[in-house]
């Protein structure tokens, strides 16, 4: 019986070699990956897309480029379905493409959505003071990144006290808007062009009732747009994390899908 098992054996053996030769001549590449999607973050992108089904997927290539229609530079690979820009540059916008590669090394088509990101910087735990107590540092800038004295020309934004209720100030030529209670500094995404505090007549300030777990957007002087989201308070200090777009007028700051396809319908969706 021996001899039996012997001859069963080869017969798989040329079985499988048959069907690996076979396998060998496939030249249909896998569909292109969907749904990219991109992370703003800081000096970096975070890529995800939707994983393909094919049996024969063997990993994904990444591309980007400076504009939608333009040439794909090919930028690294991954086994995974997402993928980490660390290259990328605050203040620069990059459009991304992922393809996808079988075992036998046929390659697909570039992904259809339109994705782009600008990074920006960002920081936490970062601490204002009351400016009537210490006025060199209850100033920040967000194009320094630090603290400055309340009434300096890079003073985004300072802290008050006034009548026991604590206060964001902004000088007149600037804005400020209280988004509300978030979850954390990613939770707004866009800054708004609508809905900022007006000025009262006579005064020189404009100002939000600050409070613990709000995220407040400031649209600069200079057309820059930043956030802050409050995670302390006491009568002396605040303490905050931020972001801040260095692109002029480009209003992302974080955790958007820039997501449309090829037809131009808007597929984006806000991701926490």
């Amino acid at each position: 019986m021996k001899w039996i098992k012997y001859i069963l054996l080869s017969v798989l053996l040329v079985g499988c070699d048959a069907e690996d030769i076979s396998n060998n001549n496939d030249s249909t590449p896998p569909a292109a990956p969907k749904n990219l999607y991109s992370v703003t973050g800081d000096n970096r992108v975070d890529l995800s897309w939707d994983q393909n089904k094919e049996r024969d997927l063997d990993y994904y290539n990444v591309y980007y480029s400076s504009s939608y229609d333009g040439a794909y530079v090919y930028l690294g690979f991954t086994y995974n379905n997402y993928f980490i820009d660390y290259d990328a540059k605050n203040g620069i916008t990059y459009y991304y493409a992922v393809t996808a590669v079988d075992r036998y090394g046929n390659e697909s088509e570039l992904s259809l959505d339109e994705v782009f990101d600008t990074p920006r910087p960002e920081g936490f735990n970062q601490t204002v003071f009351n400016y009537k107590n210490y006025p060199d540092r209850a100033g920040y800038s967000f194009s320094l990144n630090r603290n400055v004295r309340f009434d300096s020309d890079y003073a985004d934004f300072f802290y008050e006290v006034y009548n026991n209720k604590l206060y964001l100030d902004v000088w007149s030529d600037t804005d400020i808007q209280d988004m509300g209670a978030t979850i954390d500094i990613y939770d707004i995404s866009y800054a708004p062009t609508t809905g900022y505090i007006p000025l009262n007549e006579g005064e020189n300030i404009k100002y939000a009732e600050v409070f613990v777990g709000h995220t407040y957007v400031i649209w600069t002087w200079d057309n820059h747009f930043a956030k802050i989201r409050v995670s302390n308070i006491t009568s002396e200090r605040i303490v905050f994390d931020w972001a801040y777009q260095t692109v002029e007028g480009n209003r992302e700051l974080k955790r958007v899908i820039n997501s449309f396809d090829r037809n131009g319908e808007n597929k984006s969706v806000i991701r926490n």
